[in-house]
């Protein structure tokens, strides 16, 4: 972990290089790459590349458990990236070809940079918290105060920028040296494993980010959840599984297969909930991630004392919605992503969002999602009753601050 000085300058560097790159003229060099590589490997293995979060856990499941290999399909060891940057980049020239991303991240890769890839499942519901410094215990307290998210193109940002505004808050971009007004809050890119230091060290009054920062928080005793972000919104999609349409198109049976492991893994780890976070912690055989199994078992198997707690503090205040903190249904729901171009629409984004004013939001939930394979990977293991979701595969959004 970096410190502030070396936090600031490495988060800079990381938005201005993706910023680049997901411009329709920066992904030109990559996807030059990506297409030499197709033809060059026209029966590639499955690439995963992951950020060490709670988010990437079917990817991971689905390798550690060998759920690609009984699909009689092979895959490489999973690559760790240290930044949303290195995944896209990694991802559009071809290095890898199976990614978990932030959905609102996809928006822009699709339609800002027309990078040729497809949401083909959801890959975790919730997951997602809002961390504050021990002292603050209302949201007003915000104001004057600088939060972080781990990227403009994010649920987080989307959700927090909600529960500013409905506190009376005005979310900002400004530099960290101006002054803001009492009811202004500052948003600040971080990656996620710089935000602990950056909350210890007071630099910052909170942030909201994947798990397993919000409980490493808790853990360290430097922050306290707030707020989860699935409380705010009902299981509301973080990460999805993004793919090549080359692959979807070109190697429908691999991408059937590829989609069948991940919805495996889903179903698995929502019934061995502490195996999977020890099989994902530093103590696991794989090593996929740093964090330690106490604070991984913490996300995904907290215990029914730590749920009181939530609900007592505030952190949870839709009890009857029953969320788990992180949960697992692969189901990519039209509504969400219409809902989602409709919010991102009205949200403050830094960099390229022009876009955005074109989007339809019925059109892009049917052109940015490839549903074939998920529906059939669902029925494979017993249709969408195991995930607990409707036999139509419809809902309605929940939003509420």
């Amino acid at each position: 972990m970096c410190m502030d000085d070396c936090c600031s300058t490495t988060s800079r560097r990381d938005f201005l290089k993706l910023s680049a790159m997901l411009t329709a003229a920066g992904a030109v060099p990559l996807l030059s790459s990506l297409q030499a590589r197709a033809a060059a490997e026209p029966d590639a293995p499955v690439r995963i590349g992951y950020l060490p979060i709670t988010d990437a856990t079917p990817l991971l499941v689905a390798h550690n458990n060998g759920l690609f290999e009984a699909e009689g399909i092979k895959a490489e060891r999973p690559v760790l990236l240290r930044s949303w940057a290195q995944v896209i980049e990694a991802f559009i020239s071809g290095q890898v070809n199976v990614i978990h991303l932030l959905s609102p991240m996809t928006v822009w890769a699709r339609y800002g940079s027309k990078v040729p890839a497809k949401v083909v499942a959801w890959n975790h519901v919730g997951g997602s918290g809002l961390t504050v410094a021990p002292d603050i215990t209302d949201m007003k307290q915000l104001g004057g105060k600088t939060v972080a998210i781990p990227f403009w193109y994010s649920i987080h940002n989307v959700v927090l920028q909600q529960m500013l505004t409905d506190n009376g808050l005005k979310p900002v971009s400004k530099p960290a040296t101006a002054q803001l007004a009492d009811n202004e809050v500052n948003l600040l890119v971080l990656p996620p494993s710089d935000m602990p230091p950056a909350l210890a060290s007071k630099r910052i009054a909170g942030y909201i980010v994947a798990e397993p920062f919000n409980a490493l928080a808790e853990n360290l005793k430097v922050g306290r959840v707030q707020r989860f972000t699935g409380d705010v919104w009902r299981n509301h999609a973080c990460c999805v599984v993004f793919m090549h349409e080359h692959d979807l198109n070109n190697r429908p049976e691999w991408s059937q297969k590829v989609v069948n492991a991940i919805v495996k893994a889903q179903h698995w780890t929502r019934e061995h909930r502490a195996e999977a976070a020890a099989l994902l912690s530093k103590a696991g055989p794989n090593k996929y991630t740093p964090h330690e199994p106490a604070v991984l078992t913490k996300v995904l198997a907290p215990s029914v004392d730590d749920r009181a707690g939530y609900i007592a503090s505030g952190a949870i205040q839709h009890q009857q919605w029953d969320e788990k903190r992180i949960d697992f249904q692969p189901y990519p729901f039209p509504s969400y992503t219409e809902e989602l171009v409709k919010r991102l629409k009205n949200t403050l984004i830094v960099g390229e969002s022009d876009f955005l004013a074109a989007l339809d939001p019925a059109q892009t939930a049917r052109d940015l999602v490839d549903d074939r394979f998920v529906r059939n990977a669902i029925a494979e293991v017993g249709g969408p009753a195991a995930f607990g979701i409707a036999e139509n595969f419809q809902r309605s959004e929940e939003f509420a601050v």
